[in-house]
């Protein structure tokens, strides 16, 4: 009876240890891809450069899931929206 107590006291002292929020080994960020050499520039005449950066309802894209820069994602939804303004998209 003693052996069953203690090894749901470990498990659960196990499970408490482990957190979500724990900062993780081996963590990658993804260079931005509008970036550096060859990118393509972001205009709003680009529609095949615009639409990769929007869902299929038409909403852009958050920047932690495309990894695209601070300064890009401004650029790029600026871009979509003179895109929608002028209904090429």
């Amino acid at each position: 009876m003693k052996n069953k107590k203690f090894k749901k006291s470990s498990s659960q002292s196990n499970f408490a240890k482990l957190s979500i929020f724990q900062n993780q080994k081996y963590k990658f960020k993804k260079k931005c891809p509008l970036s550096g050499k060859g990118a393509p520039k972001i205009d709003y005449k680009n529609i095949k450069l615009l639409k990769k950066y929007m869902s299929e309802n038409g909403k852009m894209l958050p920047s932690r899931i495309t990894s695209v820069s601070l300064k890009k994602q401004r650029e790029l939804s600026l871009s979509i929206k003179r895109a929608r303004n002028l209904a090429l998209i």
